[in-house]
């Protein structure tokens, strides 16, 4: 994403970046994603509108796997319970179908801002004059920042990599939640399609974050293990609360260990709010 502005950062140094930014908003909350993309402006000498694009970017990456795979857990759930009523398993399978559709949405929006024109977004606009200036001006900035994280997917090597670095990024994720459930006996007989359920409900589940503790991720994976799979609610908090560690709460003390390289301590940290980030995207110099 740093190669169409003519940037670029070693892999030390983005991997450095990224487990400080994981690792903040493990523990700051959702505020804390603003630390990377903060990062990387100061170190690349970039405007942080930039980063904040292709944050943007990659957020809308990740809810196209998010859509498609709680789709196909919300199709799945019903093959694999079917001790639920049949009307709730109607309701189940017509909102993956709902999320698969919102998914190919997103997709087709995805490909419409590449175009260079910005056609879609002009046209998007046009369509939202009736509201008010203020939600109208958030739209506005909102579909500017998804443009400019659009335009590094306008050459088809980038958009091939983007999407082939997605795909691996969430194999992995799935590997690991997989290798996880075969540590516990009441989930080892879980198969594939079982994994792909429990990583769409873990993924939504995450939306809410509590800083430090979690709370969504581990709520959703236990409401899955113990309505759908029956697992008993011991076991399945164990495995929540497992799950949790490996894939949020492991990176906390990596990322501070590199915080600390950078000079970066916990006050810092917290100082760079949502309130900041907005501040410098509106005109100031990103400061180190």
């Amino acid at each position: 994403m740093l190669r169409p502005f003519g940037r670029s950062l070693g892999v030390w140094k983005l991997t450095s970046d990224t487990l400080i930014g994981l690792a903040a908003t493990v523990l700051l909350g959702r505020v804390g994603e603003a630390v990377r993309p903060y990062l990387v402006s100061t170190q690349t000498g970039l405007p942080l509108s930039s980063q904040a694009a292709a944050w943007f970017l990659e957020r809308t990456l990740d809810l196209l796997v998010v859509l498609l795979v709680l789709g196909c857990a919300l199709v799945w759930i019903p093959v694999r319970s079917p001790h639920f009523d049949p009307e709730i398993r109607g309701v189940l399978a017509a909102g993956g179908y709902v999320l698969g559709i919102m998914g190919g949405i997103c997709l087709v929006l995805l490909f419409a801002f590449r175009h260079p024109g910005r056609h879609a977004q002009r046209r998007i606009l046009s369509a939202l004059t009736f509201l008010p200036p203020e939600p109208f001006s958030r739209i506005e900035h909102a579909l500017e920042a998804f443009s400019q994280g659009v335009d590094c997917t306008r050459d088809a090597r980038s958009m091939t990599l983007l999407a082939a670095y997605t795909v691996l990024e969430w194999m992995i994720l799935a590997a690991s939640c997989g290798a996880l459930l075969q540590g516990f006996p009441v989930t080892r007989q879980l198969g594939a399609l079982d994994v792909v359920v429990l990583l769409g409900f873990g993924s939504v589940g995450g939306v809410v974050q509590v800083p430090g503790l979690g709370g969504g991720t581990q709520v959703a994976i236990i409401v899955a293990l113990t309505k759908i799979y029956q697992v008993p609610v011991e076991a399945a908090t164990g495995v929540a609360i497992l799950f949790w560690v490996v894939t949020f709460f492991a990176m906390v003390p990596v990322g501070l260990a590199c915080a600390f390289h950078e000079g970066i301590n916990w006050s810092k940290l917290k100082l760079l709010s949502a309130k900041q980030i907005l501040e410098e995207t509106e005109g100031a110099p990103p400061t180190s």
